[in-house]
Formats: structure tokens, sequence, C-alpha cells
């Protein structure tokens, strides 16, 4: 018996229509019928279909018509035809409007089980090589950049510029946010591609751990039983250390970091003698590195030397256009990972998504994606396989079909929260890219109520 494979019947003649939706019903099907155009599409934009079934003659249409704006709607949809007569023209214009197949009236159920059967054989099977030829062109996937927003284009034109230097650079933005990801680009579009690429996280205590990681030590020098070590900085000789989190770094740590910038040497704790090296050095903050320097938490020096090459990472609720590659993305990494065959999102299941306030930026996206695997029992991931917190509250949708009422919902919406999210207008107005007298001019248009 096929479960959760859900189909769309089209059909106006009501005795075909509900006799097929009774026998697919009962081989475990969920199904819902139609028996228009209007109606076909009305339903097609709610839900998610498997399959459509449709007949070529409907009272407000042409059903090969239906079938090339079906696919349009839902470019994953897989139809079948029906006719009353089989003939060569209708057969050829069914299978270049893209129809899998075709069913003659009167319509045989063990016909039409076959043929279900094999059009859900063949969809796997589609959806898998989907799957794999997005992993192959994503190849190495560590360094690929997810997306084609407009924020995520302009970030890309900055990278592509600068990863061609052998510049340092400093990234800066919220936690999350895949600054190691953009390092790693950054390096292996540049000209020390061929080399290593090496990570330190800042935050690591005691002081002396953290420098006999970044400068190596000489034997017995630390309090620590350990041998010798050679340090990131010489292991990265010729490529690219990235620093993450470097506002952690403590201020002795930091003077010796601004050394081995500007000089090119480093001293390994207990060597009375310094030691070349040549690295490109990329770091990492999510704090304002520049108020830092002013309460003297920071060495102004190396401020200098990192800032003039920044690059700002967008938080993700800035470049939401990317959500829907970023889901499809991390479907199929950690369907793979879990050998399970999801191969999407419902539409209901994007739009919460999208609506969703992301605090922990992608990285909180990947963890949801990789949980509502987990939970899928079908190979679309519906909305209660996410975290609960991502669906519960989900705002309501609004019931109008006029655009520019939803747009003006959505608009409404977003504003609402970014003022709730913010310490007074002036910053609600920053990050909603928005003057001053702009956000109050939207805040009356659109009557939102202030706390």
């Amino acid at each position: 018996m096929q479960l959760n494979k859900s189909i769309l019947i089209v059909e106006d003649e009501e005795v075909i229509r509900s006799s097929l939706a009774e026998f697919l019903t009962s081989e475990g099907y969920e199904t819902m019928q139609a028996s228009t155009v209007a109606k076909a599409l009305e339903l097609a934009r709610d839900r998610d279909f498997n399959v459509a079934i449709c007949d070529v003659q409907l009272p407000d249409g042409d059903g090969i018509e239906l079938l090339r704006r079906l696919q349009n709607i839902k470019p994953s949809i897989f139809v079948l035809i029906i006719t009353a007569y089989a003939t060569v023209e209708n057969t050829i214009s069914a299978f270049k409007a893209g129809a899998f197949d075709y069913l003659v009236k009167p319509v045989i159920f063990d016909d039409l089980s076959h043929k279900l059967n094999r059009l859900f054989e063949y969809q796997k099977i589609f959806y898998e090589n989907q799957i794999l030829r997005r992993e192959l062109a994503r190849s190495p996937g560590i360094e690929e950049i997810v997306g084609s927003s407009k924020a995520l284009q302009k970030l890309q034109s900055t990278i592509r510029k600068i990863a061609a230097t052998n510049s340092n650079v400093l990234l800066s933005g919220e936690s999350g946010t895949g600054k190691e990801l953009f390092a790693r680009s950054i390096h292996s579009n540049g000209p020390k591609r061929e080399q290593r690429f090496l990570a330190v996280n800042c935050g690591m205590r005691p002081i002396e751990l953290l420098e006999s990681q970044l400068f190596g030590s000489a034997a017995s020098s630390l309090q620590y039983p350990q041998a010798e070590q050679t340090g990131v900085f010489k292991n990265a000789d010729g490529g690219t250390v990235y620093l993450d989190e470097i506002s952690q770094l403590p201020l002795g740590t930091q003077g010796k970091l601004l050394r081995a910038i500007e000089y090119g040497e480093i001293l390994p704790l207990g060597s009375a003698e310094p030691v070349k090296v040549d690295v490109r050095l990329i770091a990492s903050t999510t704090q304002d590195l520049a108020e830092m320097v002013k309460t003297g938490e920071f060495e102004q020096d190396l401020f200098y030397r990192l800032d003039g090459m920044k690059i700002h990472i967008p938080a993700l609720r800035e470049r939401v256009d990317d959500i829907p590659e970023l889901v499809e993305y991390f479907i199929a990494k950690h369907s793979r990972k879990m050998g399970k065959r999801v191969t999407g999102a419902t539409s209901e299941t994007i739009r919460a998504l999208m609506s969703a306030e992301w605090k922990g930026n992608v990285r909180q996206l990947d963890n949801a994606i990789e949980r509502a695997v987990m939970m899928c029992d079908d190979t679309l991931i519906c909305l209660n396989d996410l975290p609960p917190e991502l669906h519960q509250n989900e705002p309501p949708l609004p019931d109008v079909d006029d655009l520019r009422l939803a747009l003006r919902h959505y608009e409404r919406m977003h504003i609402t929260r970014v003022l709730k999210d913010s310490a007074d207008k002036r910053e609600a107005a920053k990050r909603l890219k928005l003057g001053l007298s702009s956000l109050y001019r939207k805040i009356e248009e659109l009557d939102i109520e202030l706390d």
C-alpha cells in the first residue's frame, strides 16, 4: 500500500471523479478533487501534490493547458492525462506538454495502479538524482555559499575582489551567520588556495595554552606535560590562519599577534629565537572592536591593521530570500547523512521558515532542518516536523488573493517584529534600512500599534 502520497483528481464527470477518489483512497493515497481548471489551480497553489490526474476536456479549459500551468506552479508535480480517445495527436500533445503518462476512458483501476507504481518509482529516482547533482555542483561543499539574494550577491562580489589579494581580513557579524564558511571561501579563492587553512577559537583558556597553540612552544616550556609544539602559524606557513572571535584574545596576546602581522615573525613560548612565517590572517568578531578600542580592551594598532579590509556578514533576517535555497541544501546534506529520502519541504513549511526570527541565524536553520529530516516520515518536510517554536506561534496568513493587501499584511507584521526587537525607533529604522521619518509614515499607514 502507498502511503503519504497526495493526488489531485481533475475530472468534470462526478461519477468518474468519485470512483477514482474512492479507489485511490482505498489504496492508501491522499486525494483531493476538482471539476474545473480554476479549482485545480486554486488547490495546487495551496497544497503540495505528488501527482495530478487530469481530464483533457474540462468545462473552463483544456487539460493540456492545465498541465502546463500546474507545472509552472509546482515544477515537481507529475501529471497523468485522462482522454476518451487515445489518438496519436492527443498522446503527442500530452507528452510534449510534460505529461508522465496517459489513461484511456473508461479507466481500468489495475492499469491506473500499475502506472502510479511506475510513476512513484521514477519520481524517487528523479529526486535522488536531483540531490546528487546538487551535491556534485556544490563540491567542495564546505566552501559553497548558498543563496542568490541581493545582499548575498553584493557580499560575494566583495569577497571575490578581496580574495584575489593577500590582504588580512576582518569578518564581522552575528553568531551563527557562517563567518568561518566565508573565511574558507576567501582562502579557497585567493592566491594561497593550494596551502593550508587552519582555524583557531580565540576563546580558549588558559592563555599559555592558547599562545602555545598559536605561536608554538619549546619543549618543557609550559607547566603542562607536552612535547615541543610547532603552532598554528608555523603549520599554516604559506597559507591562511583564521582566528574566530578575535575580540576574546587577551591584550598581551594581541601584541604578539600584531608583531606576527607587521614583521612576519612569531616567538614560540620558551624560545629566544623568532621564527619567520608568511600567513594570511582572517579574523572574525561578533563584537564592536572600535568600541573595545575606546575602552582599552582591544589593541588600537591591531584594530587598524584588520579594519582596513572589513566585511560584514548579513544576518539571516537580512537575506530571507535565501532561505528556500538554504533549506534545499540542508535537506540534501542531512538526508544523505541519515540515509533518508527527504527531497524537499511543503510550501506551508517554507512560508513558516521565511517568517521566523532566526536569532541563531544560518546555524539555527541548519539545526532546525536536521531535526526536521530526522522527524520526517514522508518525502516532504511538513510543519509538524519543525521544532515547535518555529510553527506554534506562526502568524496567520492573509486570507486574500489581492497581492497588494497580502504585501501590506507582511509589511505590517515585519515592521512590528523589528520594532519589538529594537531598543528604539531609530535602531528599528536603521535595521529596516529606512529613514526615521519614513518609519513613522509606515507606522501611520499600516496602523501599527505601539506599546
